[in-house]
């Protein structure tokens, strides 16, 4: 009798212990940051992601490339609400280049714990991307619209200098064929609440910009206060280095766990 109150006692303590370790276990899981949000910027397509999709989607997470239509600040970052939308559990989301002020936008979503800026432009709160560029003395120069109000990279020589000078210039020529332009009237749009001022940030600083200075950079990711890095790449470090971004966006996930 004794004995079999014993093994009952043991078996009970057991099934409790296991219990709360399977609570436990579902609680991390549903806690982890799996969901990346990738958003690209002006003279690109969510194509521009794919090595870093790939590197990503082998660390174990679920990564979605929003496709901007680049038509206004408003529409891109419907685009990007869109997607947010669609994931389960929380969100980290990364933005490049013109992206930045499209996620600082967009991550106001309750789902976003957390934001990634790759070489990115980040206006405040009331702020436009041409009013963000004028308070930092950095005009943008040599975009002119065309006549549907349109402005266009697309000329390959071009391109490799400004977007991508550390990238074979025959791949170089493959994103100067896809380049997508982006609408004038995209930089006027205004960040409405800046999400940066209320969630975790991550910058990383392209060292050998030719799109965007990197003293410009500096000073962005120190207004913000994110956590900063400093690679020697182009605009385009997701093609040239995207070990490293890949790298850099899976840090970020695992400090938001």
């Amino acid at each position: 009798m004794k004995h079999s109150l014993f093994y009952r006692v043991v078996s009970i303590t057991l099934a409790f212990v296991l219990s709360v370790f399977m609570a436990s276990a579902t609680y991390a899981q549903e806690e982890k940051i799996n969901n990346i949000v990738l958003v690209h910027g002006a003279f690109a397509d969510g194509s521009s992601w794919s090595e870093v999709t790939a590197r990503l989607q082998a660390m174990g997470y679920h990564v979605t490339a929003v496709q901007n239509p680049l038509t206004s600040l408003q529409d891109d970052v419907a685009a990007t609400m869109r997607v947010i939308q669609r994931q389960h559990g929380d969100v980290l989301l990364v933005g490049h280049s013109w992206a930045g002020a499209v996620i600082s936008q967009a991550g106001n979503d309750p789902a976003v714990k957390g934001l990634v800026y790759l070489s990115a432009l980040i206006p405040n709160s009331g702020e436009s991307v041409s009013d963000l560029l004028q308070r930092l003395n950095a005009p943008m120069e040599g975009l002119k619209p065309d006549q549907d109000g349109l402005i266009w990279l697309d000329d390959p020589k071009i391109f490799h200098h400004v977007m991508a000078n550390d990238v074979p210039e025959a791949k170089s020529r493959l994103l100067s064929a896809a380049q997508q332009p982006i609408a004038a009237q995209a930089f006027s749009g205004k960040v409405q609440q800046a999400a940066w001022k209320t969630k975790p940030s991550w910058y990383l600083l392209t060292e050998n910009d030719n799109a965007l200075k990197p003293s410009l950079q500096e000073t962005l990711a120190h207004d913000i206060g994110a956590t900063l890095l400093r690679i020697p790449s182009s605009h385009m470090s997701m093609i040239s280095h995207p070990d490293a971004v890949a790298a850099f966006i899976d840090n970020a996930a695992r400090h938001l766990k």
